[in-house]
């Protein structure tokens, strides 16, 4: 009975020692890595791949990626759990997304609002934009722009009724997608809009199952294919600058980290946004090839 007794104390006390190991090894780990997280489609895994290689390079450390978590919410999630040090935000996504406040147009005043209340309320810094801003884009045809003489959203407005739209579940649900776009602008479609795969709009636009869809300004497809982005003239949609939201405690582990992410400040516009898009979607170039190129052509590496 004694002997089992101690058998039992035995093995307790190793399961415990075990445990201790793992947690402490865990522990380790997690201390001496920078962790950095991004949403479910190309353009954030390859800024996220941009943000990796930098941070490799500028730090001397190892960087663990955990790309493609869904949407801001769950990358939020991830953040405030610890799981991820670090992902890139765009600002009028942050404002509404996670802060549900009401849309603004002034894109320094949803900066402010933005980096403010994710401190006070998450502990979270909201360091300089990347440079650019990937708006909703509402397409049109080529074609149909050319013959209509369309310009702006307003342009197009008239025409609605006679055409199909095509827009994703999420900016059909977002506080600043369709709703408030139609509300507006007066849209007023032919149908129901259809809800399509992001992967799918422009094909479904340029094959003519829809007349107009919603996409982002930094789609790498708007300059390869005829297509033409009308201009937000009312100025319904928020600004979206692309921002690094970042712990405080990673930036209190790792120091270095700060200097290393401003130096990526303003250093892509729009237009280069849209081209690395595309190498990524059109080319079928591997994202870390294109990430690499961006950064030696920036005298980053």
């Amino acid at each position: 009975m004694i002997r089992a007794r101690s058998l039992r104390l035995c093995a307790l006390a190793c399961v415990v020692f075990a445990c201790v190991l793992a947690l402490g090894s865990c522990g380790a780990a997690r201390h001496d890595e920078i962790v950095v997280g991004s949403k479910n489609f190309s353009e954030q895994a390859l800024l996220g791949e941009i943000v990796a290689q930098h941070l490799e390079a500028r730090t001397h450390r190892e960087v663990t990626r955990r790309f493609y978590l869904a949407g801001s919410y769950i990358c939020q999630q991830a953040l405030l759990a610890g799981r991820i040090d670090l992902y890139v935000e765009y600002t009028g996504t942050a404002l509404t997304a996670i802060l549900h406040d009401p849309l603004q147009s002034h894109s320094a005043a949803v900066l402010q609002r933005v980096r403010s209340e994710y401190q006070r309320r998450f502990g979270l810094e909201v360091l300089p934009s990347l440079g650019f801003n990937n708006t909703f884009a509402i397409v049109v045809r080529g074609e149909d722009a050319r013959r209509l003489h369309l310009k702006t959203i307003s342009d197009a407005a008239p025409y609605t009724h006679d055409w199909r739209a095509g827009f994703g579940y999420e900016f059909m649900e977002r506080p600043d997608g369709f709703k408030g776009l139609a509300q507006t602008y007066g849209l007023s479609f032919a149908e129901t809009p259809r809800i399509l795969d992001l992967g799918l709009l422009y094909r479904a636009l340029l094959e003519k199952q829809v007349d107009i869809v919603a996409g982002n300004s930094t789609d790498g497809l708007l300059a390869a294919r005829d297509l033409t982005m009308l201009e937000d003239d009312k100025h319904y949609f928020p600004p979206y600058e692309a921002v690094p939201v970042v712990r405080e405690d990673a930036l209190g582990r790792f120091p270095e980290m700060r200097a290393a992410l401003t130096e990526l400040a303003g250093k892509i516009n729009d237009e280069e946004m849209r081209r690395m898009n595309y190498e990524v979607d059109g080319e079928h170039r591997d994202i870390a090839d294109v990430a690499r190129d961006f950064l030696r052509a920036k005298g980053l590496e």
